[in-house]
This record gives structure tokens, sequence and C-alpha cells, in this order.
């Protein structure tokens, strides 16, 4: 996993939330190990404090579980992966919706081109 960090959020931030696209998007599953604190921030070429920072968190979500001795892995349930799921998409949508109000399209004329997008891609 290599990232460019965005200076404007904080690392941490960034890193949960490429772990959380990765589950997402399956390319970790649910019950899927995931590295260990020293292998991602030797990795990612950051302090292991961030990456202990970013577990903790993950777990207090119940993004990630921790196996005593065995390490941190995926949650294996399916409906807590769906739920971040949802949410990843409803911030892509209200970011989406946000920036073509401000290009001065009414909600109407948005849903059209959503439409009209969609219809599009299952043609090609």
């Amino acid at each position: 996993m290599s990232m460019e960090f965005d200076n404007n959020l904080p690392i941490y931030l960034q890193i949960m939330n490429r772990i959380k696209r990765e589950i997402v998007t399956g390319k970790l599953k649910a019950g899927d190990k995931i590295p260990s604190v020293r292998e991602l921030a030797a990795e990612l070429q950051i302090n292991p404090n961030t990456i202990q920072r970013t577990f903790q968190e993950l777990e207090r979500e119940d993004v990630v579980e921790t196996r005593r001795g065995l390490g941190r892995y995926v949650t294996s349930e399916e409906s807590k992966i769906m739920t971040i799921k949802k949410e990843m998409a409803g911030d892509l949508l209200d970011s989406f919706i946000h920036g073509m109000q401000e290009l001065g399209f009414s909600n109407q004329d948005i849903a059209v081109i959503v439409a009209e997008a969609v219809e599009a891609e299952n043609k090609s």
C-alpha cells in the first residue's frame, strides 16, 4: 500500500479511509488479517504511533478486531462492511451534489444528468 498524503487531513484519517476503501471494494475481505503496526509503518514510511492510532480508531468503529496473539483482522460482520460502504457512498453523493449546486444546477437537473450518465454507462 503506497499513499500520497494530503496536508489538509490528519494522516491517521487518510489511512483509515484507505483501509475502509480496501474493505468495501473487496481488496480486504471480511476476516482477512491486516498488516501489523510495524509492517504498515515501514511500508508507508510513517511513525508507528500514527498507525497505532489508525488501528485504535478502526477498532472503536468495529471495522477491525484484535485477536490476542494473532493480530488484527477485518470484521467478519458483513452488515458493518455494508454500513461503511453506504457511508462512503453518501459522502461521495454529498460532495457531488454540493459541487453541482455550486455550478448552478437544480436538484432536478442533477437527477437528469445522473440518469443520463447511468444510462450511457449501461450501454457501454
